[in-house]
């Protein structure tokens, strides 16, 4: 079963992307906030896949603060992380935030919160999954 590791500080949002992932994904998911878990769970290939929050209003890394678009940059930077994909998913869907998250952050996708179409979402997350 594929795992998706879902990085959101809200845990409304979590639980809400946990089930749709789950009941209309068939996918196993993982849930964390804390930057130094997501570190480790990526390194060791825990997960086949990151949906990273862009504000992570608490997240902090070895004493400075850092957000989904930090935290994705030095996964992206790791050659043993690089491959894993990652999603962005905010709710700052300004004209243009789309093109300057995903170009800043090397990430592979985005999504804008909040998420209306269950399937679409699901649909967006799979088709970024690597083949098996």
């Amino acid at each position: 079963m594929r795992t998706v590791l879902i990085v959101e500080d809200d845990m409304v949002n979590a639980r809400v992307f946990s089930k749709i992932l789950a009941k209309r994904g068939g996918l196993a998911v993982k849930h964390t906030e804390d930057v130094e878990e997501v570190m480790t769970i990526a390194q060791a290939h825990e997960v086949d896949i990151i949906l990273m929050d862009v504000s992570l209003a608490h997240s902090m890394y070895q004493g400075e603060p850092v957000d989904g678009i930090k935290i994705t940059q030095m996964l992206k930077a790791d050659p043993n992380t690089q491959s894993l994909p990652i999603i962005l998913v905010t709710a700052h869907a300004m004209a243009g935030d789309r093109e300057s998250f995903l170009s800043q952050s090397g990430a592979d996708g985005y999504i804008s919160k909040p998420v209306v179409d269950h399937q679409e979402f699901v649909d967006q997350i799979r088709s970024l999954l690597p083949d098996d």
